[in-house]
């Protein structure tokens, strides 16, 4: 299976389905599934699935996808055009097709009801500013990447102001990003990588591109961006590394950790 973006990677269903039995306490999540590729009855089967050998500990993060133009969407015979207006009428059908509701199909002249059901999870929106009213109708949460503390405090609060001018409660925020860990080549070499991809793929700003990735030479300066992000607004961080082996990766968030408030 490739990612959305042609990158060789595990099936992320799948691999959550692994990851479920082994673990007991984690919350496992998609950071973020392309909506549009899939089929809303099967992608709720997934969902209640994963719930099951989980115990409900899926955390549903989404998104319309970024690479439309990619392999893998061409070769689904996914549209370019309307991912936004897919993505919403999946997000609709879930929650009753996972809790095990009768859903109506009129265009297959069918009626469908999954079974066994499951508590529907809380679904963290991704994507920019654009996606403030599908958090709103459709989300529990909003998911972004590639924000800097400073981006997403100011981003965080009209986000919160919208919420309150609809009554709604204001809703919790995942940030997601890559991190670039320590010093010397292997850091280097990653910062060069993503930096280049989101400006040539992703037609992002060079500026901008560049303060993208999180810098952290040290587990103190890797503290003291997760204290600036939830100064910011997060209440949580998914951010995996771009360098260094998972061992060490490990090992250099978890000594950050230990400086962080219990």
């Amino acid at each position: 299976m490739v990612l959305g973006d042609g990158t060789p990677a595990l099936e992320p269903a799948l691999t959550l389905a692994a990851t479920a039995p082994v673990t007991r306490r984690v919350r496992l999540g998609f950071g973020v599934l392309s909506v549009p590729p899939r089929p809303a009855p099967w992608l709720a089967a997934q969902i209640a699935t994963l719930q099951h050998l989980s115990a409900n500990r899926l955390l549903l993060g989404v998104g319309i996808g970024g690479f439309p133009g990619s392999p893998l969407w061409r070769a689904l015979g996914v549209p370019a055009k309307g991912r936004g207006r897919a993505t919403d009428a999946t997000l609709e059908l879930l929650p009753p097709l996972v809790t095990g509701e009768d859903v109506r199909f009129e265009e297959a002249d069918t009626t469908l009801r999954l079974a066994p059901a499951a508590p529907m999870p809380p679904v963290l929106v991704g994507g920019t500013e654009k996606a403030f009213d599908r958090i709103l109708r459709l989300g529990a949460g909003w998911f972004p990447s590639l924000l800097s503390p400073t981006d997403l405090g100011a981003a965080a609060s009209r986000l919160r102001a919208r919420a309150e001018e609809r009554g709604l409660p204001s809703p919790p925020v995942t940030v997601g990003g890559h991190l670039i860990l320590g010093t010397g080549s292997s850091a280097r070499k990653a910062y060069e990588s993503l930096v280049r991809q989101l400006v040539e793929e992703h037609g992002v700003p060079e500026a901008e591109a560049a303060r993208s990735p999180v810098l952290a030479r040290t587990p103190e300066e890797l503290a003291e961006l997760y204290t600036a992000y939830a100064e910011a607004g997060a209440d949580r961080v998914v951010a995996g590394a771009d360098n260094l082996g998972w061992e060490e990766q490990l090992d250099f968030i978890g000594q950050a950790r230990a400086l962080l408030p219990r």
